[in-house]
């Protein structure tokens, strides 16, 4: 995916989402100010383990919007 597709979603709203990885890895974004994107590189920060993932956006194949009632587990 496109880098400014990724930032224009961060930019849009606070709600969380998932971003779904060509391998089918999925990395939930608590919200967009726990994750940040340069032209190569989005690195995402899980504000209760503080762990940092970094994702080359061109693994990103999907940017899934969540409910407040749905949860979003990564699979590592």
């Amino acid at each position: 995916m496109n880098s400014n597709l990724i930032r224009e979603r961060l930019n849009r709203n606070t709600k969380p989402f998932v971003f779904r990885l060509s391998d089918g890895t999925r990395v939930p974004v608590a919200h967009p100010d726990f994750a940040a994107v340069s032209p190569g590189k989005v690195i995402v920060i899980n504000p209760k383990t503080e762990g940092v993932e970094e994702i080359d956006p061109l693994h990103v194949v999907a940017i899934e919007e969540t409910s407040k009632s749905s949860k979003a587990n990564g699979k590592h």
